[in-house]
């Protein structure tokens, strides 16, 4: 299901009918209305995500209720239907804050393309943190089916001591996970130690999780506490823990059994409470058959398991996180916040993000830096994202395709660029657009119309 609702208006019965058809076929909620009375009433009281309304209704206008959206200040696209013959009606709508419209007769994969579209800007728009069961203590982002059931684990083992293993791709937030937890739990008041086994040489791991007596080794000038006892009465993330040398996985699995240790270089014996939460991107299961990670240890350390999808599989969530980024280093940078052009969001939410949030977050900080204008637009992206959508485009021709359908699809897209460049290149005036493609402007208004540009 797309999880979106869809109001349509229009007084006849019958094109209500087939919209709504269309459109839960493509796994929408579809709400109808047959005035803009009606319709008020239904977005007062639904969540509505995108509004469908026919420009001329009986003794009404569409315009009336865009309008009253816009006062209402709801985040609310409205997509105007219009007759064949009436663009300037159109683009006026336009002009006063409609989404987009669509000219009858209209093919069915043009209405959900530009569906698709406004549900993405309503969710930039309106983004929300949707933080488990209690959303002042957890600070993460996610409406996916898989997050949500992570957010009610999370909350469930946070009130244990039970040790916690972290799975996932790099970048997919497991310290952010491990800080949820830690936050949440009755350690909350006590520290939060975090060490990335990776990042720390195999001879220094020893001296860096229980510390050192003075004079342990060369350059010892004084005592040093290690990570264990920093966490005493608190929690303790290992990262990466996969990396963890197997003389080093004794010497943890000893504290998780007994609850003390030495410092290098002392003889006496410290206690710690301290609870332990461990993350990886390695298949530790694996690693355990290959005997480069040692069994005892990782059923020890796998007491409640905590996998994390790649932001891949989790495609819902990706325009709240753009919209949490954008607003964050707009803040940080003392910017306005740009708006995300639709196209640029649509590039964004299919791109795979092989290096996840994090990489998604590089992006959007690299955007904020670069962007001079109020809209980002797609010339503006990595170019890694539009290598990859020139590589779909190719990929999803049909091997019987004719010359003439591969040309008129390459001309399009060869039309298309040129458009956004003279668009972002004038600041989106049209009028000064058209001059310099040296073409009229309603003639350029027809042809954003005929490629989906707004």
């Amino acid at each position: 299901m797309n999880q979106a609702n869809i109001l349509v208006i229009d007084d006849e019965e019958n094109i209500r009918k087939i919209l709504k058809a269309m459109l839960q076929a493509e796994g929408y909620e579809v709400t109808a209305a047959k005035s803009v009375a009606q319709a008020k009433e239904i977005l007062r009281s639904q969540s509505i995500q995108v509004a469908l309304t026919d420009l001329k209704l009986e003794r009404e206008h569409g315009l009336q209720l865009l309008k009253w959206i816009r006062d209402e200040n709801m985040p609310t696209p409205v997509i105007i239907l219009t007759a064949h013959g009436t663009v300037d009606s159109a683009v006026d709508a336009m002009k006063q804050g409609a989404f987009d419209y669509l000219s009858k007769p209209f093919e069915r994969s043009e209405l959900v393309r530009v569906i698709n579209k406004a549900v993405l800007t309503h969710r930039f728009q309106s983004h929300q943190f949707v933080q488990g069961v209690n959303p002042a203590q957890f600070s993460m982002i996610g409406q996916d089916e898989k997050m949500l059931k992570i957010f009610s684990l999370v909350d469930k083992v946070a009130a244990t001591d039970s040790t916690v293993l972290i799975s996932g791709e790099s970048g997919t937030g497991k310290e952010l996970v491990a800080q949820a937890i830690h936050e949440r739990s009755s350690r909350s008041k006590a520290p939060f130690i975090k060490i990335n086994c990776a990042a720390i040489p195999h001879t220094l791991m020893e001296s860096e999780l229980f510390g050192y007596e003075r004079g342990a080794f060369t350059g010892a000038v004084n005592s040093k506490p290690g990570r264990f006892e920093l966490a005493d009465g608190g929690t303790l993330f290992l990262d990466e823990v996969g990396e963890m040398s197997t003389e080093m996985q004794v010497k943890v699995l000893r504290v998780l059994q007994d609850k003390c240790f030495e410092r290098v270089g002392g003889v006496r014996t410290m206690k710690v409470d301290v609870r332990l939460i461990t993350a990886t991107n390695k298949d530790l299961e694996l690693e355990v058959k290959e005997g480069r990670f040692r069994g005892d240890l990782y059923y020890r350390l796998n007491v409640v398991p905590v996998h994390l999808p790649p932001l891949r599989d989790r495609t819902g969530d990706i325009v709240s996180l753009i919209a949490h980024f954008v607003k964050k280093f707009s803040e940080q940078m003392k910017k306005t916040a740009p708006v995300i052009n639709p196209e640029s969001l649509e590039l964004l939410t299919q791109f795979p993000w092989p290096g996840n949030i994090r990489q998604l977050e590089n992006v959007i900080e690299r955007l904020i830096v670069i962007n001079e204008s109020s809209v980002i637009m797609p010339d503006q992206l990595p170019e890694e994202i539009l290598d990859y959508e020139e590589q779909r485009f190719f990929d999803s021709q049909q091997p019987g395709s004719s010359l003439k359908e591969m040309v008129k699809d390459a001309t399009r897209r060869i039309e298309k660029k040129a458009i956004e460049d003279a668009l972002s290149d004038t600041a989106c005036n049209v009028t000064h657009a058209a001059r310099k493609l040296n073409i009229s402007r309603k003639g350029l208004q027809l042809k954003m119309k005929e490629l989906g540009l707004r």
